[in-house]
């Protein structure tokens, strides 16, 4: 009888913990920090030069193709917001130069623009 009682309620408590995990960042197939952006996962790989890649990847994991994608990435380095374009580099990745180097785990945003005109903000 007590768990009759008991089931409805760690029912709802789990529901309401999922769509917390789906969008804890973690590790991506590159090594970097992936997050959800809109309907993709972005993965930042950043390794303290001034070379900065974003992979992009559907909802099950599945490489997209960066052709016609743009993004812009808006990093902090020392207290300063470093601002740089990233643009299609081959296969799922784009890519771009910072104006210094950008270490790893930095904190800031990309914002992506589809070829379907549609956009998303990868905040890490």
């Amino acid at each position: 009888m007590m768990f009759r009682r008991l089931l409805p309620a760690a029912l709802a408590i789990s529901l309401v913990a999922l769509p917390a995990l789906a969008h804890e960042p973690g590790v991506g197939a590159n090594g970097g920090v992936r997050v959800d952006a809109g309907h993709y996962h972005a993965e930042l790989v950043a390794d303290g030069t001034p070379a900065v890649s974003l992979y992009l990847s559907d909802g099950a994991d599945k490489p997209v193709p960066a052709d016609g994608f743009k993004a812009n990435a808006i990093l902090v380095v020392d207290g300063k917001a470093q601002r740089f374009p990233l643009s299609p580099a081959g296969g799922n990745r784009l890519a771009g130069t910072a104006p210094v180097a950008i270490p790893k785990g930095v904190k800031g945003v990309v914002q992506i623009s589809a070829p379907d005109g549609t956009s998303a903000q990868a905040k890490y």
